[in-house]
């Protein structure tokens, strides 16, 4: 779910925001779904400066245990150590990344890989796709599939990969950005932007190679959701996702 100003937002290709409700409101609601992983991207921390939203990730992670993925504003080793004592399982890291790389590493040395995600917002320019930073404002000219790959060799243990391009369209994922991205890496790929059927998270998983399929909204007119090792895709039925499991304390 994209996040701003405290705020779940939705967009079309990272334009015409809107605020759609409350995050923990949300967060309770996929939890009663079953829904396997949450991952909350403040949109508005990298490009305004704004704070971290600490406060919703603490009440979030009271409120569900599952899986907390949170992003967005992380520009430092104590930002991450700062989300992950609120209650986060993850941190996702773009702006900063592209920035500074190396935050990718020291992240993984401290924290473990397991809780680093690489996140790149993609964008195809002139046949090849582009990192943008700063909730896609700004084109980095870092191809992205090499981006991935270096994201990998520095310690990052999943990558999510968000299509500006397909994001908020309904109209499918990018199928051949998924696929070269999860093609191009070992490390499990996270497929965003473009859902709007169950046959759109499919077609990702099977055609696009990727290990999971992310939506901010409901498919279809109901919850639905795949999860997959390298191994072969698995998938649930429309109302529920693969599963959670709760949080242990951590020694950060």
């Amino acid at each position: 779910m994209d996040v701003e100003e405290g705020r779940v937002v939705k967009g079309i290709k990272f334009n015409k925001i809107k605020k759609v409700g409350s995050p923990v409101e949300y967060a309770r609601y996929y939890n009663e779904q079953e829904a396997d992983e949450l991952v909350f991207l403040d949109i508005g921390a990298s490009y305004k400066s704004k704070e971290i939203m600490i406060e919703v990730v603490r009440e979030v992670s009271r409120e569900v245990f599952i899986p907390l993925t949170v992003g967005g504003g992380i520009r430092n080793i104590d930002d991450m150590r700062g989300v992950l004592l609120a209650g986060a399982d993850k941190v996702a890291v773009c702006t900063a990344a592209l920035k500074e790389p190396l935050i990718l590493s020291d992240g993984a040395r401290i924290f473990g890989s397991q809780c680093i995600v690489l996140s790149i917002d993609a964008k195809k320019e002139n046949g090849s796709w582009v990192a943008y930073t700063h909730g896609g404002r700004y084109n980095s000219g870092v191809d992205a599939i090499e981006w991935a790959k270096q994201g990998q060799a520095l310690g990052a243990g999943e990558i999510l990969l968000n299509s500006i391009d397909a994001d908020g369209t309904k109209k499918g994922y990018d199928i051949e950005l998924t696929r070269r991205v999860s093609e191009a890496v070992s490390i499990p790929v996270i497929a965003s932007g473009g859902a709007g059927t169950l046959k759109h998270l499919l077609d990702v998983i099977h055609e696009g190679k990727a290990d999971a399929a992310k939506r901010s909204a409901r498919v279809g007119g109901t919850e639905s959701g795949i999860r997959t090792d390298r191994g072969g895709p698995q998938v649930q039925e429309p109302s529920r996702l693969m599963g959670h499991y709760r949080r242990s304390e951590r020694p950060y």
